[in-house]
């Protein structure tokens, strides 16, 4: 989870800030699902689980692919996914999608002609205002209905019902404050009349295609980034447990001969589990995609590359084989070696143009396509491997490691040293610029860590400075916090 997460941040990265965030639900009516069922009379469609998952997984499939093709949002350039399962089951997939950079900042009208929050005219869209009326409506909820599962502390965490709007607007935090006018339409739902306020964000011709419920929202000047990504890799949900059996309770007195009640030994780490996502596993469907493909650089010190092998085994075999040293980073200093119009890239920027080969172990031109590369994150505690690092980050066409330790035709003994030369290390740079890395995706709790790492190991000279802009950052997180407490 923590890879996709970092996969999601350099898609962020090289792209800007996204610009929708789309909730595509499972629906059970759909009718391949229920032409499936109809062959064995008297079924549910909890009583096929792998009909559910193989109909979603394929819808799923083909909304990916007009999202991509710009059936519906033009100039697509970045399109994330993770595949969730609700408690009652039903899969739905949380959509992160980039536009073109020309379209990053919209008018309200552009927003209005891809987003609406309204209910449609009966009379007009008859199709469509039977979709809405059947998924887009939140609630009841409220005095109409206390015990709604939205109520906490007897208000709804999502803020419903909204504000009427007469124009589409985005608030001083970022996000669109979507068009609700008050035109006295409304949908009677589970007794209870529902009006604009009610309505969930929606894309017209999404929902006419796919008929379930999809929720489209417009996030691109937010900056809470990082807790978007979060919210999509947040991993499934899980409980702890222990088992014990009637004879044995806590605190029994091993003097006497009585057995000792081991919390640890008896406690059982769990995740919730469902038919749906079993099923989904077994046919080895994706739970997560992404695009452009985002490829983890790796990074080590000479000679000091990890290896991959079976423990039974001879170590002196494995070190036998033909290209055990080949790695990414090698063969990209040995292709700078060899191709002139390679060396103008740093290591990060090399994958746009050249692609890995993982059987061969070697880098060759890109046809087609597109790729990001990121290289893999490293403490700064981790001394000479942090500040090679540094440097790769730095230098364009490197041909061996002691090409990377030459500093305006010096020769350094360290990576650290090279650093120093380059001016990448003076008066605690080094220290301020992994703070500035890692706030980009870090929470508060890792900042605080990465901090007082930093003092205790890295050898900082002025920890006052250090200390300030780690505050502020911390300041910036905590007042999102506070600021919004219900989930995104």
């Amino acid at each position: 989870m923590i890879q996709n997460y970092h996969d999601a941040m350099a898609i962020c990265r090289s792209r800007g800030n996204p610009y929708l965030f789309i909730t595509f639900t499972c629906n059970v009516r759909w009718v391949e699902i229920q032409n499936a069922l109809s062959l064995i009379p008297g079924q549910k469609p909890e009583d096929r689980p792998y009909i559910i998952s193989r109909v979603f997984h394929m819808k799923l499939d083909e909304f990916m692919s007009d999202i991509k093709k710009g059936s519906y949002f033009e100039n697509i350039v970045g399109a994330i996914y993770t595949v969730e399962f609700q408690k009652r089951g039903l899969p739905h997939v949380h959509i992160i999608i980039w536009l073109n950079q020309v379209d990053k900042y919209p008018t309200p009208n552009d927003i209005d002609r891809i987003i609406s929050t309204e209910i449609p005219k009966k009379e007009m869209e008859p199709e469509l205002h039977k979709i809405v009326s059947k998924f887009m409506i939140h609630g009841p909820c409220g005095i109409a209905n206390p015990r709604a599962p939205c109520m906490k502390m007897g208000r709804c965490v999502k803020h419903f019902p909204k504000k009427f709007q007469q124009e589409t607007t985005i608030g001083e935090d970022g996000f669109a404050v979507y068009r609700r006018r008050d035109d006295e339409d409304i949908i009677v739902k589970s007794g209870v009349e529902m009006d604009n306020r009610f309505i969930v964000p929606y894309n017209k011709q999404l929902l006419l295609k796919y008929d379930a419920h999809i929720n489209v929202e417009w996030c691109n000047r937010s900056w809470s980034i990082k807790y978007l990504f979060k919210y999509v890799n947040k991993g499934p949900d899980r409980t702890r447990a222990f088992l014990q059996t009637e004879k044995e309770a806590p605190g029994q007195n091993s003097a006497a001969g009585d057995p000792i009640f081991d919390k640890i030994k008896t406690s059982i780490d769990c995740r919730y589990l469902t038919a749906y996502e079993l099923a989904w596993r077994i046919f080895e469907f994706h739970i997560h995609h992404k695009y452009p493909a985002v490829l983890n650089l790796t990074i080590h010190l000479p000679l000091m590359n990890n290896i991959v092998f079976n423990g039974d085994i001879d170590v002196n075999r494995v070190l036998q084989q033909p290209g055990i040293e080949k790695t990414m980073l090698t063969e990209w200093m040995f292709t700078n070696t060899n191709f002139e119009d390679a060396r103008g890239l740093s290591y990060a920027e090399f994958r746009t143009l050249w692609r890995w080969d993982t059987t061969n172990k070697i880098w060759f031109h890109r046809k087609r396509g597109s790729c990001i590369g990121r290289i893999t994150y490293v403490h700064p505690s981790a001394g000479e491997l942090y500040y090679l690092r540094m440097l790769l980050s730095h230098s364009e066409g490197a041909e061996n490691f002691v090409h990377i330790r030459t500093i305006n035709q010096i020769v350094y003994d360290t990576f650290k040293e090279a650093c120093n030369a380059t001016g990448l290390i003076g008066d605690d740079r080094e220290w301020h610029e992994a703070i500035e890395e890692v706030v980009a995706w870090a929470t508060s709790q890792e900042l605080r860590y990465l901090f007082v790492t930093s003092i205790l190991y890295c050898e900082v000279i002025d920890a006052n400075k250090l200390l300030e802009r780690n505050l502020r950052y911390l300041q910036e997180d905590i007042c999102y916090k506070l600021k919004n407490q219900h989930e995104i």
